[in-house]
């Protein structure tokens, strides 16, 4: 019976010697993003996202976002099913790879697309003699770059739900006769979907806000590559204001993010 009030007390103490590095980290990380709002140029808010070039650059952004996921999530659902229920040799070296561009900076990871995909690159060039395709500096070269940075997130999510998934589900199906794949898409898809979600909205919302491998390997031409990120880093020294209004919509993409994945967080957490 005295083991609860104990317990309530001990967690009640507040060290000062770790409240005042934690009160210092709080204002570290949320001082930048008040300063942001202060600034922000609210009564001419609309107009300025009515501006061609931030709409320009919004929508480029929005549509880019989209078709990389769709690409993350029809390469990267197989890769995560592999990495989990896969039996194959080296898979944990494997895994370590496929997160290698979480780690990797992103302006290696272009850099990397350049020397693989570019015309002179190592299977780019046989894009660009056989079929005439180009990717460096184009839309489609945002895509890809946006992709590659945001896939791991999309993997990681997948691999975790169909680990925490029970597998005995899959047995009974494979004993009435089900196939692997038919398995895999009346079974084990639905019982991940939700980490199939979260997955594919971590995916978008690093694909919105990828800078460093879209700026090398697409380059920064407005309204063909100029994306989101870019747009804000040109901003800053013609238009601050514009810059402004460009990160907060990347900001309440972010919010909007993390208010949706709340629930699930909580409760890999609980």
């Amino acid at each position: 019976m005295t083991r609860v009030p104990r317990r309530r007390a001990a967690q009640g103490r507040r060290p000062l010697v770790l409240v005042l590095p934690a009160l210092c980290a709080l204002a570290f990380l949320l001082v930048p993003l008040i300063g942001l709002l202060w600034r922000a140029p609210w009564r001419g808010l609309p107009d300025r996202l009515l501006n061609a070039e931030v709409g320009q650059a919004l929508r480029l952004s929005l549509e880019c976002a989209s078709l990389a996921t769709v690409l993350c999530l029809i390469f990267g659902v197989p890769l995560a099913w592999l990495l989990a229920r896969g039996d194959v040799p080296g898979r944990g070296v494997l895994r370590a790879l496929v997160t290698v561009p979480l780690v990797l900076p992103p302006v290696v990871g272009g850099v990397a697309l350049l020397l693989v995909l570019g015309r002179r690159g190592l299977f780019g060039r046989y894009l660009y003699e056989w079929f005439g395709v180009s990717l460096p500096f184009t839309t489609a070269g945002v895509v890809v770059a946006e992709a590659f940075v945001a896939m791991p997130f999309l993997v990681i999510s997948v691999e975790g739900a169909l680990r925490a998934a029970d597998p005995r589900f899959e047995e009974a199906a494979a004993t009435l006769g089900a196939s692997r794949w038919l398995t895999f898409r009346r079974v084990t898809l639905p019982s991940v979907l939700p980490g199939v979600v979260a997955g594919g909205v971590l995916c978008w919302a690093r694909a919105l806000g990828e800078f460093g491998a879209t700026i090398t390997f697409a380059g920064n031409f407005p309204g063909k590559t100029t994306t989101m990120p870019l747009a804000v880093y040109l901003a800053l020294e013609a238009d601050p204001e514009d810059a402004i209004v460009l990160s907060l919509v990347l900001l309440t993409v972010s919010v909007a993010v993390l208010v949706a994945l709340r629930e699930r967080w909580i409760r890999g957490a609980v």
